[in-house]
């Protein structure tokens, strides 16, 4: 079965005034200059999905200056035996609207028609930044299984929030944190349970493949190595138990947005950190393709996969190694590059688009390999 854009139009999106692409569900190659407006067309897509994208930025800075009139993304996609109209868009000062055949829809309802997966290069530093970065790429994949995981962090996110504000006011009256701990520790116990699914499902599919690219050792672990419980009732007396200690720190300390991903590369024994530049690239499309495996299998298609300058920091060898995974696994992967000979690999395998700019307006054409 397939799940694959046929078309694609992007209207008043970034750099692209208009653009139209028509897709026979190949890899769609995409190459031009840096600055051409390939990137644009890789968010556009993302944004097929639910939540901020693939550059988590705000809906008018998609604008399309100077116009300035809204954007819009309208795409005909083929969802396992069935095809949909996909429809969102965005007017200057507004809030992001979805219609799926012609029906208004809430942003969520996209994570059941499209599982979409990204690796832009800002990823590259995954391993050596920050837990919060690394719990970010945690939970799209998570959602990538369970569309419902973005609620389930919405609501964790802004009942945290109100409890942090108490906390920074110095309020000490137990009624006031009751109900937001309550929230909080339903939205946890979810949270937690759909990243240990995650976790399980990437670990297998990794487990089944043979492939160029390294396996990584996954866990969730706590940035305090504290240990967090997975009961609703445990999770709730914990924030009530740790309420002393967050009143002197001003914000809570306990918690899922304290977990942090832990990776290790499998054959060598060590961590993703401390890996070289390379193999720390290699790990992460590791990651990328495990969970199209994974999806696969769960969703019953791969799904979508956006990689932005994938062929950076990977040497020819693992280049050809990953398109071909990527055409095994039957996956719709719209790939980003500077120049056609980065996918002479791939040939006729994928669709082959080049993208041009001119006084500010992009423009795209299908070219042959």
């Amino acid at each position: 079965m397939t799940l694959a854009l046929r078309e694609l139009t992007l209207s008043h999106f970034r750099s692209h005034k208009l653009a139209r692409l028509s897709l026979d569900g190949r890899p769609v190659a995409i190459h031009g200059r840096n600055g051409a407006g390939k990137t644009n067309i890789l968010e556009a897509v993302s944004m097929l999905s639910p939540g901020r994208g693939l550059r988590r930025a705000a809906l008018d800075e998609m604008i399309r200056k100077p116009e300035a009139v809204g954007w819009k993304i309208s795409a005909v996609l083929q969802s396992l035996h069935q095809m949909h109209e996909v429809e969102t868009w965005c007017e200057a000062g507004a809030s992001r609207q979805v219609k799926i055949d012609g029906k208004t829809a809430a942003q969520v309802a996209l994570g059941r028609i499209a599982r979409i997966v990204w690796l832009v290069p800002v990823m590259d530093r995954l391993w050596v930044e920050g837990a919060e970065g690394r719990r970010r790429f945690l939970d799209r994949m998570t959602m990538s299984f369970e569309p419902s995981h973005a609620d389930a962090v919405l609501t964790y996110e802004k009942a945290m929030r109100e409890r942090n504000r108490l906390l920074k006011d110095g309020q000490r009256d137990a009624h006031w944190y009751g109900a937001l701990e309550a929230q909080m520790a339903q939205a946890g116990t979810r949270i937690i349970a759909n990243r240990a699914y995650c976790l399980d499902q990437l670990q297998e599919a990794q487990g089944m493949a043979e492939t160029a690219f390294p396996v990584a050792d996954l866990s969730l672990v706590q940035v305090d190595d504290s240990s967090l419980p997975d009961d609703e009732s445990d999770l709730a007396q914990a924030f009530a138990e740790s309420r002393s200690r967050d009143l002197l720190a001003g914000r809570s300390l306990v918690g899922p947005h304290r977990t942090d991903l832990g990776a290790v590369y499998a054959a060598k024994g060590v961590a993703a950190r401390d890996c070289s530049t390379g193999e720390q690239k290699a790990l992460l499309v590791s990651l990328i393709l495990a969970n199209g495996r994974a999806l696969a299998r769960d969703f019953g298609a791969p799904p979508i996969l956006l990689l932005d300058e994938v062929a950076a920091h990977l040497d020819a060898g693992r280049r050809a190694a990953l398109y071909d995974e990527i055409c095994a696994l039957g996956a719709q992967a719209f790939m980003t590059g500077t120049g056609p000979e980065l996918f002479e690999e791939l040939g006729d395998r994928a669709a082959h688009f080049e993208v041009t700019e001119t006084d500010g307006v992009s423009e795209v054409k299908e070219v042959t390999p």
